[in-house]
């Protein structure tokens, strides 16, 4: 089993890289997480290439995440929430996702045949009001094929409690590494 984790918070010890952690603790097979604050990938410039060509004319990091997206199980998009909003260096290294957009409703191609779990982890320092930001997640998960998406985990209140306080969240988290492990366990059944 593999899970691609995009991490969009540009704090290395905050609460969402502590829920990520928290989860590939759990998690079986082999992950990779995307800091995007940490890699070299650059934002879609509508340059229309994917219009007509297969992957995307930009050449860096996205190419070797690219290969990944076609070949995992499963996908997170967790992100502190920015006025509402996933974090924009996130939503700039996803808006690279237009070349399956493209294949799929200009080219009429299928850019990722295999079918993922996905999942969505948010942190916010007020009260938990997410659903713009899940929303946005959710669309960036289906273009990666992500048809099966667990409900939203949120936790709110950060400036005041930290999330390895919130027993709660952290069983949420469990129960996503469950969710994930379950559909490897399932997989090797039908075998």
């Amino acid at each position: 089993m593999k899970t691609l984790i995009f991490n969009g918070s540009p704090r290395k010890k905050g609460n969402t890289i502590f829920l990520i952690n928290h989860l590939v603790k759990h998690l079986e097979g082999e992950y990779k997480i995307v800091n995007v604050y940490d890699c070299n990938i650059k934002a879609c410039i509508d340059c229309r290439y994917c219009w007509k060509n297969i992957g995307c004319s930009i050449k860096d990091e996205m190419q070797e995440i690219y290969s990944y997206i076609q070949e995992c199980d499963n996908i997170v998009i967790a992100s502190p929430i920015h006025f509402t909003e996933l974090t924009g260096q996130l939503m700039a290294v996803l808006s690279r996702l237009q070349t399956y957009f493209c294949a799929r409703y200009l080219r009429k191609e299928v850019p990722i045949m295999k079918k993922k779990k996905g999942v969505v982890i948010l942190t916010t320092g007020g009260n938990c009001n997410a659903e713009k930001a899940f929303s946005t997640a959710k669309v960036y998960l289906n273009t990666m094929n992500s048809k099966d998406i667990a409900t939203l985990v949120c936790f709110g209140n950060t400036d005041d409690i930290f999330t390895e306080n919130n027993t709660q969240t952290m069983d949420e988290i469990k129960k996503i590494a469950l969710f994930f492990n379950k559909a490897a366990l399932d997989a090797v059944v039908d075998r």
